[in-house]
């Protein structure tokens, strides 16, 4: 009996460890931040006008049902993207300068009122380093200094604002051919598709509930700071308005200004209730009514949310504390998504996810769906269970 001859060894391939692997993985992504940082100022326009397009894009859905062609639908999402650009410009544009203005002409009574604190912080017998730590941000030269620093940022933001203009025409117009990948490309790549969809979704969803939120919060302070006699009243209702697309600390952001604008005005009693009405007001409905339907609409866990904010700031500045959480949602569909391997990490992010059922091979709960091409390579797939592909809304 002979015996056949085994094959010739190949050769090994070196196993990284997983501590390796993370280290790596880790090294690139600490270089792909570095780069995307210092091109914050050309990236940070072109993720804000891609938020833009994704928020217009169902526009052109009724339009085409309608018969228009697909430039004249392209123009509509165009036109409402620019007038969204133009409504926020407005805004930010008219409260940043009558912000600089206000400060300027309340300045000498800021100058008795930290005269006053100074006073009556020494009649207690409190440290005089501990007076000046106290009142050294209400000197009314540091005050100037943070509205002339509005003033600019409001500038600058407006610059930005061109880029946006220019990038929102080419990615309206590309949007519309997108939406057909599910017709070209969905039988291979509809596990793509169906992230994109899901983020685009997301990202939707995320600033239709802080919009409407934001806008029932400027009201109701705008007109509580107007009752008290809060110089200044629409500016605030604007800045609560625009802080409360910044999750978590938006509240604080918007409730400073005012508190101070009504302690120079009013005293402590006035700088008070400011206070008061903010808490009753911002704190029920933005810290505990609006992340319920924050995390319904993104799936995103609130400790990653805070987290965000402060991350995506330091990477691409100011806009990022806006486009916090759909940049977030953008890592989370190019790096977890694409594995099932990365339920977990999905999982702790606050993605209604789960492992595989054990023996059968289809994911539970939120967890990515085979693709219809595996569906078509499986004989034992039933005919009904095989997956559909979206046909619309998969580049918006």
């Amino acid at each position: 009996m002979t015996s056949t001859p085994s094959a010739p060894a190949g050769p090994t391939v070196p196993v990284l460890s997983p501590a390796l692997r993370t280290l790596l993985v880790l090294a690139a992504g600490a270089v792909v931040l570095a780069a995307v940082h210092v091109a914050a100022g050309v990236l940070a326009p072109l993720f804000l006008a891609v938020v833009i397009v994704i928020i217009c894009h169902p526009v052109r859905f009724p339009l085409e049902a309608r018969g228009w062609p697909t430039w004249a639908a392209s123009t509509a999402v165009i036109l409402v993207a620019y007038l969204i650009l133009a409504a926020l410009l407005a805004m930010l544009v008219w409260a940043g300068f009558r912000f600089a203005a206000l400060v300027q002409s309340y300045i000498p009574q800021l100058a008795d009122s930290v005269a006053e604190i100074e006073e009556q912080l020494a009649a207690t017998g409190i440290d005089t380093q501990i007076t000046e730590t106290v009142t050294a941000w209400l000197q009314p030269a540091n005050v100037l200094s943070v509205a002339g620093t509005v003033s600019g940022t409001v500038v600058t933001v407006g610059t930005a604002f061109f880029f946006v203009l220019a990038y929102a025409v080419f990615m309206a117009v590309d949007a519309a051919r997108y939406s057909t990948a599910a017709q070209h490309f969905g039988a291979t790549r509809s596990d793509a598709i169906d992230r994109t969809t899901r983020f685009s979704t997301g990202v939707r969803r995320y600033y239709v509930v802080n919009a409407t939120f934001g806008a029932v919060v400027a009201v109701i302070d705008g007109v509580a700071l107007w009752l008290l006699d809060v110089p200044g009243a629409a500016i605030w209702a604007i800045l609560a308005f625009v802080t409360n697309f910044v999750p978590n600390i938006g509240f604080v952001l918007g409730l400073i200004p005012p508190m101070v604008m009504g302690f120079v005005v009013g005293g402590w009693q006035l700088a008070l209730a400011v206070v008061a009405v903010y808490c009753v007001v911002n704190v029920v409905l933005q810290v505990f009514v609006q992340p319920k339907f924050v995390s319904d609409a993104v799936s995103l866990s609130l400790t990653l949310s805070f987290v965000s904010v402060v991350f995506w700031t330091f990477v691409i500045g100011p806009l990022g504390a806006i486009l916090a959480i759909p940049l977030t949602l953008l890592v989370r569909a190019l790096v977890l998504e694409g594995d099932p391997r990365n339920n977990w990490l999905r999982w702790l992010s606050g993605d209604d996810v789960t492992d595989d059922v054990p023996g059968s091979g289809v994911p539970t709960g939120g967890a990515e769906r085979p693709s219809s091409a595996e569906a078509d390579d499986d004989p034992s797939a039933a005919p009904g269970t095989r997956d559909t592909v979206p046909e619309r809304d998969t580049a918006g």
